[in-house]
């Protein structure tokens, strides 16, 4: 079993920052790929950005693409979201999960162990 834990979510004024953690742990945690998601309220949970764990290639949606980084330290099994020049529309739950393996890296369907998210809200 993998427990995947995120942290760093919170309130912040439009323009600000904030670094999302997502620790994991497990004797059987061995990603693919890991990603992050989101989900406002009334919405479908979506793509963020995702990382390849052996070489770290990294991908985003259109809407983050240039203020949000993605990023992983391997020794410490966690990633991190790095969202810079933030806007309200960026406001929800944000959620980290392991794929194990290959194929879409959008699809909410392919990723195996989900965390319980981190609320980020940004004000106006």
């Amino acid at each position: 079993q993998v427990q995947l834990v995120e942290s760093g979510g919170g309130l912040v004024q439009a323009g600000g920052s904030l670094r999302l953690s997502c620790a994991a742990s497990g004797r059987t945690f061995s990603p693919n790929t890991m990603g992050w998601f989101r989900q406002a309220p009334g919405k479908e949970r979506e793509f963020v950005a995702a990382i390849t764990w052996r070489a770290g290639s990294t991908f985003y949606a259109d809407s983050v693409k240039g203020r949000f980084t993605i990023s992983r330290d391997s020794a410490k099994n966690t990633v991190y979201l790095q969202m810079n020049s933030l806007k309200p529309e960026d406001t929800a739950v944000y959620y980290c999960a392991e794929k194990r393996t290959s194929g879409s890296l959008q699809n909410v369907l392919g990723y195996d162990y989900w965390g319980q998210g981190t609320q980020v809200t940004v004000s106006s």
